[in-house]
């Protein structure tokens, strides 16, 4: 790689380069918006800049290391965030036309983090409205390509930061998961991305809920992606923390990984399952991961399985999904979407976001159950290999209702809804999962996999993904990048 080639080094890289006085910041800045103006034009991963103030910063940057003061661990170094997280100063939409024109008084508390560690933020990321697919379109700032091919969509709800990482436009992302909005982003356009344990991230200014909204939906985390899974450590070392409530008392600390030698961790792969299978090149993909893996030292047992069905855990998952979108709607419109008696896959999602509060208690005790059995699963093994969806990338469907549209997963016509499947046993149970891209289809889009660890032992899970990358080559270029 030569030394000019500034969109491909890694964070940790950047950081240390600025900080070494072998390239400035604001040169960095430049090499990147210079790059996203020649090239973002096929993609429409960056929807909104904020110029003005990244020059600045910038060169305050470059002044505070002439000066020889104290530096973060992202000095210097520019990166993209996705338009759900408010950003002070520049519009923040999450791709709704309400608020096109919102310029948020504060940063999103991930946003302020990633500030207090020495980013410099010069651009926002395309999304679904109200992050609420995994496709990214609105009506606002249009639809954002996948970088491996126009037909297919980035993923979503993180697709912009995705398509920016994959395009060289940034190094460092932060995007958010409730549904799979960090995984399948990263699994459909060939990067790495980290869904934290539920609760060690605060992301206190996401949108949704609307702006002033004090509470974290159920599920919803907000996680950092890469390139490079060194740099979704370093990432987690910055994001993580208490929220602001409990910032005066509490502390996060978490474990380090279970093993550090990769041979000495038991490893399990769930790569398939009768209920919600998976297409024949994810198949493909996988099944050689694993043998790579085993040919490496590691012990992988592809028939251990926790407690629970992957059909159980997928319906607990989604009746609670739904459950914690609800909060954006009327009463009256919640009221009729419990009537809707139909046996549809639009018909559950509507019965299961209008759910009475005594069924979500029903619901939460399941959950609880499938979380034990996760705990039970985990004395016995460190890691659970997963698809993180059942095929590659998608082409583009933007008919509404979005929960009548169907998919074609090896020739089989399938509910839009099974997109959402091998996401939920991690999502449902509050899990880390790192993705990392781990091979390529017929179609040649990138697959990758899910690593799941047990709950708070997110390091367990990065240890083994820069296992899994080193041994897979790391993430995929695209021929739109050059």
């Amino acid at each position: 790689m030569s030394d000019r080639e500034i969109h491909w080094w890694s964070t940790i890289e950047t950081a240390q380069r600025i900080a070494a006085k072998e390239v400035s910041s604001r040169e960095v800045l430049e090499h990147m918006i210079d790059r996203a103006d020649r090239l973002d034009g096929s993609i429409n991963a960056i929807i909104q800049h904020d110029l003005d103030r990244a020059r600045a910063t910038a060169d305050a940057a470059d002044a505070a290391i002439a000066a020889g003061q104290p530096l973060g661990p992202l000095h210097g170094v520019p990166m993209t965030v996705k338009d759900s997280f408010q950003t002070e100063g520049c519009i923040t939409t999450s791709g709704a036309s309400e608020l096109a024109n919102f310029i948020p008084l504060e940063d999103a508390d991930p946003v302020a983090r990633l500030r207090d560690a020495g980013a410099v933020i010069w651009g926002k990321t395309n999304l679904p409205i109200w992050a609420g697919d995994i496709q990214s379109y609105n009506e606002v700032y249009g639809t954002t390509l996948n970088p491996f091919n126009p037909d297919r969509t980035c993923g979503g709800s993180s697709g912009g930061s995705a398509a920016s990482l994959a395009m060289g436009f940034t190094s460092l992302e932060v995007g958010s998961d409730i549904g799979g909005s960090i995984r399948v982003p990263a699994h459909y356009s060939g990067v790495v991305g980290h869904k934290p344990s539920f609760g060690i991230v605060p992301s206190h200014g996401q949108i949704p809920g609307m702006p002033g909204t004090l509470s974290q939906a159920d599920i919803a985390v907000a996680g950092p992606m890469a390139r490079h899974v060194d740099d979704l450590e370093l990432a987690m070392d910055i994001l993580t923390g208490p929220d602001r409530w409990n910032a005066p008392g509490w502390s996060v600390d978490l474990p380090a990984p279970r093993k550090e030698a990769a041979g000495d961790l038991r490893v399990a792969a769930w790569i398939d399952d009768p209920s919600y299978p998976v297409d024949s090149d994810t198949k493909r993909v996988l099944t050689d991961l694993a043998r790579t893996l085993t040919g490496a030292g590691v012990s992988v047992d592809t028939g251990a399985r926790p407690g629970f069905t992957l059909e159980k855990a997928v319906d607990v998952f989604q009746r609670l999904l739904y459950a914690a979108l609800s909060g954006g709607h009327p009463r009256e419109k919640l009221d009729h979407m419990a009537a809707d008696s139909s046996d549809t896959p639009l018909g559950n999602v509507k019965r299961n976001t209008a759910m009475r509060h005594r069924d979500w208690l029903s619901n939460h005790e399941r959950r609880l159950q499938i979380r034990k059995q996760w705990e039970e699963f985990f004395h016995d093994f460190d890691i659970m290999l997963m698809p993180v969806q059942p095929r590659d990338a998608i082409e583009h469907d933007h008919s509404e209702p979005q929960f009548d549209r169907t998919v074609m997963i090896d020739g089989v016509q399938r509910p839009y809804t099974d997109l959402f499947t091998w996401i939920g046993p991690a999502g449902v149970a509050y899990l880390p999962a790192t993705v990392v891209p781990v091979g390529m289809s017929s179609a040649g889009l990138p697959i990758g996999v899910q690593i799941v660890a047990p709950y708070l032992e997110d390091r367990t899970a990065l240890h083994f993904a820069k296992l899994v990358s080193e041994l897979c080559g790391g993430c995929p270029r695209p021929a739109a990048a050059g």
